[in-house]
């Protein structure tokens, strides 16, 4: 958007100085052609009034002399011939034969038509003619030969100054034009920013609220307002289900107790509902275990510095712990890739997160699959992944699959809360990390943790 809206600015510049600055360069040069041309006009009139007389009296003395002192003094040749286009005066070098067009539309009584605007890279010379006489008849004509170097170099200085003074005032707008984008768009990016950070989980995100003009300062605070407001909605919710969860261990722990004492009473008839109880009984306590971690992992990180861990030492760990249960449900661990490096993740929270992940591998990737972990360490972070070569998930349940209590359909009467991977994602995106799950190849499926490393904080 700043790109954008410095090049409205800029060129809403340029075209407002291009359309002073074009006026002021064609007025320069008409009024130095103007000036040159009224200038030979009046040189003209004055030889044609001494050829007027020179004719009249047959004395060309005084026409002569004048006529070679002024193009001695201007560089200027001229001709001047008699209504038989005799020449009578030729100074400079120029000969009437040269000018033989102007003559005739002189001795026509033509005068001169408009000059073109002179331009700084304009060259040559500029012909004018005039005829000797009266209007009742033409007694001769006079034809002058003007530089135009001194015109062109006036009209060169000229349309300099003015570029200068509209680069000037270009840089003045652009130099303006980045203060007012700043101006704007700071706090546009501080919004952008702050939306982005809520987006992403964070709490109480505040931006500043005296940068801009008026409406995005009373945007800001608007924002600060509904950021404080999603925050406390966030923490009651929090504080629900982890107070819930609290208060519902008591009594079912009772029911497990009292449960338990009834299956020495329990008679063969009732055998299958007794087990099903207790199942459901197991459900619920594991509901209220994951309930309790989904509200910690909810809670706001700390400020204060979190201890690294070492990744792929908290791996081999949780592997070999999972390892029992995996040899229990016909599951196979293929050899760790682990490279050594850090995270800046507490280590309880990554085995908590491997134990999410190992324990929907074991239960979800089916006898003969094969589970596998690596470690990538990289600059600045971490991946770690786990994968399997089970059933896996369609791309639609994949985009559903870290949801809150969601469970694919054909997994509906399996163990589990439909909480685990919710618990992972939300762990790892407190840390400044991601969760990102993926189809594995041939089949199976694929869970990707990007984790901060403290090496680059």
């Amino acid at each position: 958007m700043r790109k954008r809206l410095l090049l409205v600015l800029l060129t809403f510049s340029v075209l407002a100085v291009a359309g002073f600055a074009a006026p002021l360069l064609r007025a320069t040069a008409a009024e130095r052609t103007q000036q040159l041309v009224l200038a030979r006009t009046a040189d003209l009139d004055r030889f044609a009034a001494l050829a007027d007389h020179a004719f009249s009296t047959g004395d060309t003395t005084q026409l002569i002399a004048e006529a070679g002192r002024y193009t001695e003094l201007y560089g200027e040749p001229l001709v001047v011939v008699d209504a038989n286009r005799a020449p009578v005066v030729e100074t400079g070098g120029m000969h009437a034969a040269e000018v033989a067009e102007s003559i005739d539309k002189a001795l026509r009584n033509e005068l001169a038509g408009p000059v073109p605007w002179l331009q700084p890279w304009s060259g040559g010379e500029l012909v004018r003619y005039r005829p000797v006489g009266d209007g009742m008849g033409v007694t001769g004509a006079i034809v002058l030969r003007a530089s135009v170097q001194h015109a062109t170099r006036d009209i060169a200085g000229g349309w300099a100054l003015i570029a200068a003074g509209a680069l000037s005032a270009l840089a003045v707008c652009g130099l303006l034009a980045l203060v007012l984008g700043r101006w704007i768009l700071r706090p546009l990016a501080e919004l952008r920013g702050g939306v982005r950070a809520v987006g992403a989980g964070s709490r109480r995100s505040r931006v500043p609220e005296d940068a801009g003009p008026p409406e995005l300062r009373e945007l800001a605070v608007s924002f600060n307002r509904m950021s404080e407001a999603v925050a406390d909605a966030e923490e009651q919710q929090r504080r629900l289900v982890a107070d819930a969860s609290h208060q519902l261990r008591n009594p079912m722990a009772a029911l497990r107790l009292r449960v338990d004492a009834l299956e020495r009473r329990i008679t063969p008839e009732g055998a299958q509902t007794y087990r099903s109880t207790l199942d459901e009984v197991d459900r619920l306590e594991s509901l209220l275990d994951r309930l309790l971690d989904l509200a910690t992992a909810d809670r706001e990180p700390a400020e204060s510095a979190v201890e690294p861990c070492e990744v792929d030492v908290v791996v081999a760990d949780r592997i070999e712990a999972w390892r029992s249960a995996a040899e229990a449900a016909g599951i196979r661990f293929a050899e760790a890739r682990l490279d050594p490096g850090e995270a800046d993740l507490p280590a309880e929270d990554l085995a908590q997160i491997l134990d999410i992940l190992l324990d929907n591998a074991i239960k979800y990737a089916g006898q003969g699959a094969t589970v596998s972990v690596t470690c990538e360490a990289g600059p600045g972070s971490c991946a770690l992944t786990v994968s399997d070569t089970g059933p896996g998930l369609s791309g639609e349940e994949i985009s559903r699959a870290a949801q809150r209590f969601w469970r694919a359909g054909r997994h509906r009467g399996s163990r589990g809360s439909g909480l685990g991977l919710a618990i992972a994602d939300r762990l790892v995106t407190a840390r400044g990390g991601s969760l990102r799950i993926d189809p594995a190849q041939p089949h199976g499926l694929s869970v990707r943790l990007e984790l901060p490393s403290r090496e680059d904080t």
